[in-house]
């Protein structure tokens, strides 16, 4: 069965295009790296598999970002995504809670949903919508039609069992390029999103990805493109570890390995820990450290 990939299609009788993602082992991997509760695992998955869909969008090279903020019991929450498919992320919370709640509303206060989009060549884009409705997918169908005037479909679930978790996702949008059947009414969407809608959860966790497609959509024409493979992938490294540290000065870096033996860098996003003794740092400011000799901790 094809989990950890991306499908995406086109109807080809309608102004709309359409995306499934099935995600199990890149969403296992974000949690394996942190003792996260069951309401914040659940929504790094709804996160994750949201990012997923809004990258598979990006007409060019480059990364998107959702990102979740609030003064309430989720403080941040963030899914980084790449164009070919890599994703990774990283919630904090009031860890001082001794239960979190599970309505989606009640996790933020004053809560926005940012998203930024990043191409390689070319300026970042930046949008943001209040978190204002039931549902992070709500959330997400808000900001489009906020900042694009674009008819979106989305649908995020998840599912934890003793085997481990998955994240799914579905999501349907109007062409950008269909503006003169959307000022007609004639788009097909509402009827596509009515069909999108009636997926239910067996089906969406245990059906191959063919099958899903056919059984909701057997009277549509579609297109469906080759699928794209996901994985949870982490830029950090002890390179980059090494370059930011050059930035400080020398003595408060020897300072640090006074009083604690070592300088521990940990990464926000897979918590790897890089650990820089007393040679590392002369090396460093001399610009002689050597990567090949170095061993992470």
């Amino acid at each position: 069965m094809s989990f950890d990939q991306l499908h995406r299609y086109l109807f080809n009788q309608a102004h709309v295009r359409g995306e499934l993602v099935r995600l199990e082992n890149s969403y296992q991997s974000i949690l394996d790296s942190y003792a996260y509760p069951p309401v914040i695992q659940k929504l790094l998955g709804e996160l994750m598999a949201a990012t997923s869909l809004l990258t598979a969008t990006l007409k060019f090279e480059g990364d998107i970002a959702l990102q979740l903020q609030s003064d309430g019991p989720v403080n941040y929450a963030v899914i980084n995504g790449t164009h070919n498919q890599q994703l990774r992320g990283v919630a904090r919370w009031d860890e001082s809670l001794a239960e979190l709640p599970d309505d989606f509303s009640q996790l933020f206060t004053k809560g926005i949903l940012v998203i930024t989009i990043t191409p390689e060549d070319g300026e970042r884009y930046q949008g943001m919508v209040a978190l204002d409705k039931p549902t992070l997918a709500e959330c997400i169908e808000s900001y489009f039609q906020q900042s694009e005037q674009l008819a979106t479909k989305v649908i995020l679930r998840t599912q934890q069992t003793d085997s481990g978790a998955k994240a799914c996702g579905m999501f349907l949008q109007i062409l950008p390029t269909s503006s003169q059947a959307t000022a007609t009414g004639d788009t097909g969407f509402e009827h596509l999103a009515k069909l999108t809608e009636t997926i239910k959860n067996e089906e969406l966790f245990s059906l191959p990805a063919e099958d899903i497609l056919y059984r909701l959509y057997h009277q549509e024409e579609i297109e469906v493109y080759p699928p794209a493979d996901i994985i949870f992938k982490c830029s950090c490294s002890r390179e980059r570890s090494a370059n930011a540290l050059a930035a400080v000065q020398k003595e408060e870096l020897l300072d640090i390995v006074a009083t604690e033996g070592a300088i521990k860098m940990n990464c926000q996003y897979c918590h790897r820990e890089y650990r820089f003794d007393e040679i590392d740092v002369h090396a460093i400011h001399a610009g002689t450290f050597a990567m090949d000799t170095q061993s992470d901790q």
